[in-house]
This record gives structure tokens, sequence and C-alpha cells, in this order.
């Protein structure tokens, strides 16, 4: 592998490490149905703050989410909504192997 295509690789698993928590899917199905405050989103999970904060700091590191302070709030939105085409593959693969398990039980 060549060095342009190993950055390549190394890319997309950053951006797939950041989403692999099940809070951080939470997170940006949240963000889908539009932007969210940090204290929003920590009442949501039922997280504290800081927790909750490093998810998201994480997200926006990958470039998945971004922010717009206002006042003392800071608020979530996300920049890119096609990772949410990601979710209904995984849900492809959970179904496929759901069948798959059911046939080994027949």
């Amino acid at each position: 592998m060549d060095d342009q295509t190993k950055a390549r690789f190394e890319a997309r698993a950053k951006i797939m490490k950041a989403m692999a928590h099940p809070s951080r899917l939470f997170i940006l199905e949240e963000l889908s149905r539009g932007e969210k405050c940090v204290c929003e989103l920590t009442e949501m999970i039922g997280a504290d703050t800081s927790t909750v904060s490093k998810h998201l700091s994480l997200l926006k590191n990958a470039g998945i989410v971004d922010t717009d302070k206002r006042g003392t709030q800071v608020y979530y939105r996300l920049v890119t909504p096609c990772v949410l085409n990601f979710f209904g593959c995984v849900e492809t693969v959970l179904r496929g192997n759901m069948e798959s398990q059911l046939r080994v039980l027949s």
C-alpha cells in the first residue's frame, strides 16, 4: 500500500472511530433533527457534561459536527448529514446477521 492510499484509509478510520460509541451515535441522530446545546444533549444522554463534551469534541475534531457559541451556551450542529447514511448500512448488516442466525436455528 502506498503512502497516499494509507493516508486515505487512516482518514476514514479516524471518522469511523469518532462515531464508534453508542452515545456519539445517539448524538448524531439527535443532531440530525436540529442543533442542540451541550445541556440538552447531557440531559438526553443522562451523562455528566464533561463526558458529553468529550464525545462532542471527538466528533468536532473528525469534522462531523461544528459549534456556534451563543452567550454561555455552545450549540452543536451536524456538518455532514451524509454520515447518517452509514446507519442504514449498519441496519442492513444487522438484519443480515439476524436472518443468518434464524436460518441456523431452523
